[in-house]
């Protein structure tokens, strides 16, 4: 099985080498990971308006990765930036979101749970996509700890430190699991930390991410093309490709 990572931004070689190497290592040995990012779009997420200008480079990335015959991709943001877009775009490959997903887990694992966000211009959208998930009734709260995307990793220490006093909080305020709602939070690795400190599930949706695309895979499992139609114009022949969707005025 090969399932490709695909960063909905431009990242630094070393880092996306590093974030291969943890999902290599998280995977199943029979699974083949790789790393892919666009070459242009925001640097990182923390508003809608990013969200929106990474879409369209990172859909052709999906749409080339079905047409090699990947298995299953997991796109890396934990906002699920364009996620219908790309099951419109492809057929079988499973495309899984790591926001969706994560939250998923955590109801699965405890009875409510509460999100622990970047920044305060992401609260709504976190909101927004627990409610699209059908899981807004289980949603606690949603802390952001504001420290920018790109800072996360400079202190892991100060990182985790604040993470924790969120996770007392909302685990007060009712929450029996946590997921963490940044990719960069779960490649930090502090999942196990948190949980061990605080007593409750904490979802690191990197990792839950890569192993729910294996298992879907492994079974067959891929989106509904009844609830994500093939745009008419694709599918009817009238345009070819996804840059003749997008019509210029002369």
């Amino acid at each position: 099985m090969k399932v490709v990572y695909i960063v909905p931004g431009p990242m630094p070689e070393k880092e996306a080498k590093r974030r291969e190497g943890l999902l290599k290592e998280w995977a199943f040995p029979t699974t083949e990971v790789e790393v892919r990012t666009v070459n242009q779009g925001p640097a990182s997420i923390e508003s809608m308006y990013e969200e929106y200008l990474s879409i369209p480079e990172t859909a052709k990335l999906m749409v080339e990765a079905e047409k090699e015959g990947v298995q299953g991709a997991v796109l890396g943001c934990a906002g699920d930036p364009g996620l219908d877009a790309y099951r419109e775009l492809t057929e079988k490959m499973v495309i899984m979101g790591p926001g969706v997903a994560s939250m998923h887990a955590a109801a699965l694992r405890g009875t409510r749970f509460s999100v622990l966000t970047v920044t305060d211009s992401t609260i709504s959208s976190v909101y927004d996509l627990a409610d699209k998930s059908g899981l807004g009734n289980k949603l606690v709260s949603v802390k952001a700890v504001n420290i920018p995307v790109l800072d996360l990793a400079k202190d892991r220490d100060a990182t985790l430190s604040k993470l924790l006093d969120y996770g007392r909080e909302v685990t007060k305020e009712g929450a029996t699991a946590i997921v963490l709602g940044c990719m960069s939070m779960g490649f930090l690795e502090v999942a196990e930390d948190m949980e061990r400190t605080l007593g409750v599930p904490v979802i690191n949706p990197s990792k839950a991410a890569l192993k729910l695309t294996e298992a879907f895979a492994s079974i067959g499992y891929s989106h509904s093309k009844v609830a994500y139609h093939t745009p008419p114009k694709l599918k009817s022949g009238k345009v070819e490709s996804l840059d003749d969707l997008l019509f210029v005025r002369n």
